[in-house]
């Protein structure tokens, strides 16, 4: 399966917005966005000139796709998943995003960015209503309760995620027992709380070409 494998960094250098990928490194002094705010590259320092709509509208998708993992083609079936359903398509896709299992274990903090629960979920760390599911895209519904397996309780990942994920807080459609390592998705977000700065409208614009 193809994946990035290059600087975390890079991309939000690139977008020109902290995306958050690194987890609790993003918060801190080392975060690369914060010493060096400008694109990556020989010109990077250069941003500026002309823009065009073509471009601001692939920039939002690039930005989108990056802040969830989602490679293209993926990312692509999600778009005509969400034009399928009923309501606003840019908010559909969003949704759709958010009900990722590797984004709403990152949300419930037993992962400290997306990338590390995507792994976690690879590896068998996680059930779905007691079920085992390790497909990062697997779409939880409202109810569907997520547990951390009885011999993961332990993972030194999942520990340090759960100790930093105060720094960034718990959404509340979403209810974690810290205690018996589970949550469950209480509901799918509305639009306004989701606080990250993305125009979905420009993407919907984009595909609609």
């Amino acid at each position: 399966m193809a994946r990035y494998r290059d600087s975390s960094c890079k991309l939000c250098r690139r977008e020109n917005l902290k995306l958050y990928l690194k987890g609790d490194r993003c918060y801190g002094d080392k975060c690369a966005f914060e010493r060096r705010a400008y694109a990556p590259g020989q010109h990077g320092q250069r941003r500026g000139g002309k823009i065009s709509d073509y471009k601001v509208q692939l920039r939002e998708k690039q930005k989108v796709k990056r802040i969830y993992g989602v490679l293209e083609k993926q990312f692509k079936g999600y778009y005509t998943l969400a034009d399928r359903r009923k309501g606003v398509t840019g908010t559909n896709l969003l949704l759709i995003l958010e009900s990722r299992l590797d984004n709403i274990v990152y949300r419930m903090g037993f992962a400290a960015s997306r990338s590390q629960a995507r792994q976690l979920v690879r590896h068998n760390h996680f059930t779905v209503n007691d079920k085992k599911v390790n497909i990062p895209s697997y779409l939880v519904k409202p109810g569907d309760e997520i547990k951390v397996k009885e011999e993961s309780k332990k993972a030194p990942q999942i520990i340090g995620a759960m100790e930093t994920v105060v720094r960034r807080g718990i959404p509340d459609w979403i209810e974690v027992d810290k205690e018996k390592f589970k949550g469950t998705l209480k509901s799918l977000p509305n639009r306004e709380d989701l606080t990250m700065p993305i125009q979905e409208q420009l993407i919907i614009e984009l595909y609609s070409k």
